[in-house]
């Protein structure tokens, strides 16, 4: 007769110690995230870039490029036209309420901000033009007796031949 090997039985792992399949795994998972972390994670290309090409320029979002003062009219405009439209909106709804829509009344309602504003603007840039204008102020320090002489001279022109004679006044 054959003789037939000896049953083993199958022994389990020692508590808490993984499985080399589990331990197999890990290894695998770790590796990945080492791969990941030693790996370049952003690029600086330093070529430099064509000043002229055949590539059209990509419009970017947000506000186009334009100057500062551009930029500032701009956002001027569009914070003024909130309320422009919300007064306009309450004198239309009144006019249409009242039932007495005159084209004369709503001509000079229509007319008067932008009549106002660019007087208020004129008066804004001729006030900077005048302080821009004013002479700064100076300060005269002397080390010795000084003697100031004001003089007024009065005109007089009469006459068929007109004569100019400068006299002090008595």
């Amino acid at each position: 007769m054959n003789r037939l090997p000896e049953p083993q039985q199958p022994t389990a792992t020692p508590a808490g110690q993984p499985t080399p399949e589990v331990l197999r795994k890990a290894a695998e998972v770790a590796a990945a995230v080492d791969a990941v972390y030693h790996g370049p994670t952003s690029y600086r290309d330093h070529s430099p870039l064509p000043a002229i090409g055949p590539t059209p320029p990509v419009a970017q979002p947000g506000q186009p490029p334009m100057s500062q003062k551009a930029a500032d009219i701009s956002g001027l405009m569009k914070a003024s036209s909130l309320p422009i439209f919300a007064l306009g909106t309450a004198a239309t709804g009144t006019l249409w309420a009242s039932g007495h829509a005159n084209p004369l009344v709503i001509a000079f309602i229509c007319a008067a901000p932008p009549t106002l504003a660019i007087a208020l603007s004129r008066l804004m840039k001729g006030v900077k033009q005048a302080v821009e204008a004013t002479p700064t102020e100076h300060h005269h320090h002397y080390n010795a007796p000084v003697y100031q002489d004001h003089r007024s001279v009065n005109t007089q022109t009469r006459g068929v031949w007109a004569t100019t004679r400068n006299e002090l006044p008595r």
